[in-house]
């Protein structure tokens, strides 16, 4: 005769499925945040343990002996270990100040209109917490960083998209030829319109948005009473002469703008997590006052170096240095694509190619993963790379809505921000795609 005891273990039912006791958030599903995202199929747990990663945009190198030094050296201190003011340690905004300063046109105030944050993703949800209402709406542009979606949605917002168009001719063509439809834009806009984002550069296109468009963004932002986000996190790598235009520096803009920066694009640091926001403080207070309930403040030791790093870059001449070894490196990658004869995008900024892939064919019987199953051709184009060639990269239809994955899926995401030997020896492996090609 069983016992009670063999019946139940903890006075449970062995019976009874206990895995979905407590119902989630429904935010997580309007965000995409549980569904299998890119990250996850394009792991390297997933691909040939060989295969190079020009997926994932973090570097292969190291930040600076000297940004490292000054990291050890915070380390070494003992205030630098422990807890930092909310807005940011004042050297960090202090050098943020003094760095900014010429190229916003104003005497930033430490106090008021600098917040660091820990990294430019938080600073944003941040904003996000602190000015979004439920059913707010946000444009963005797509393809857009992935992560805008969960953190509006999140926080009650509507995300509303507006493509980039890209050019049409075949061959090679340059980031400035993916476009925006401004008439597109306007109809974007409703009375549930809060908030607009720019990325400029832009991540994936490399799009650097010249002064004309952005002059037009802001009209239809003033127009509108919206609040401009501002992602310009690759602001130091930006090539071939571009003018980086910074949207708040644009008459009337400087009210209605926050700008994103980061040092792990700046420093080559990106799991530093060390990012920042700049504007005006009717919108940096009520940020600050999200921030300190989110994070209460960043991480001491690595906002010492990236103080150390700001004050010194310019000394030192390590932006422009930083810009040509880029350069170099995305002809690197570049120079292979011409090689084999497929079209791409040449990127004015950022550190990512987009290749068009539309005409990489494979067996019809090929064994592709469920995972890539169902998603846009270019989920199967890129899997089929890394697996045939040993090359990945990121599909980029995971950067549009649904309407528009027609627009995203001719397109892979090769990242360049690789040592030169990693990339030379990318550029020879992706030789072999030619075979594949129709």
């Amino acid at each position: 005769m069983s016992t009670a005891a063999e019946k139940h273990t903890n006075g449970t039912s062995p019976q009874k499925d206990r895995s979905k006791l407590i119902p989630f958030s429904s935010r997580l599903k309007e965000g995409r945040a549980l569904a299998q995202d890119v990250w996850s199929i394009f792991n390297a747990a997933n691909l040939p343990s060989d295969c190079i990663n020009l997926g994932q945009g973090y570097m292969n190198f190291a930040p600076p002996e000297w940004v490292k030094h000054a990291a050890e050296e915070a380390l070494n201190s003992v205030a630098t270990n422990h807890y930092s003011h909310p807005k940011g340690r004042i050297r960090l905004r202090e050098a943020i100040k003094n760095h900014y300063s010429p190229e916003f046109g104003r005497e930033l105030d430490v106090e008021s209109e600098i917040l660091v944050t820990s990294g430019a993703n938080e600073g944003q949800y941040s904003v996000f917490v602190a000015f979004l209402e439920q059913g707010d709406e946000v444009i963005m542009f797509e393809p857009f960083f992935d992560q805008y979606l969960p953190s509006v949605t999140f926080n009650g917002g509507v995300p509303v998209y507006v493509p980039l168009h890209p050019p049409k001719h075949d061959g090679k063509h340059s980031s400035s030829e993916w476009t925006i439809d401004f008439d597109e834009l306007r109809r974007a806009v409703t009375p549930r319109t809060k908030m607009i984002i720019v990325n400029t550069p832009q991540n994936p296109v490399g799009k650097v948005f010249t002064r004309h468009e952005l002059e037009q963004i802001a009209a239809i932002a003033e127009e509108h009473n919206l609040l401009v986000m501002s992602d310009e996190v690759y602001d130091s790598l930006v090539f071939d002469d571009n003018e980086h235009v910074r949207i708040a520096t644009l008459p009337g803009m400087w009210d209605r703008t926050v700008t994103v920066g980061s040092a792990g694009k700046m420093f080559a640091a990106t799991g530093w997590r060390v990012g920042w926001l700049i504007g005006p403080a009717s919108i940096i207070q009520p940020t600050l006052a999200a921030t300190t309930r989110i994070v209460f403040c960043s991480n001491s030791p690595l906002q010492e170096a990236s103080a150390v790093g700001l004050e010194q870059a310019k000394k030192r001449g390590f932006l422009e240095q930083q810009r040509r070894e880029y350069t170099e490196r995305r002809n690197i990658l570049t120079a292979g694509f011409d090689k084999l004869g497929m079209k791409y995008t040449n990127p004015q900024g950022s550190y990512f190619v987009l290749l068009d892939i539309s005409s990489v064919k494979w067996p019809e019987d090929y064994p592709f993963p469920k995972s890539v199953e169902g998603r846009g051709r270019d989920f199967k184009a890129c899997w089929f790379i890394a697996m045939e060639v040993g090359v990945s990269s990121i599909p980029v239809s995971e950067f549009y809505c649904e309407e528009h994955t027609s627009i995203g899926e001719n397109y892979a995401r090769f990242a360049f921000c690789k040592d030169v030997d990693t990339l030379k020896q990318a550029v020879e492996r992706l030789q072999n795609l030619k075979k594949f090609l129709a």
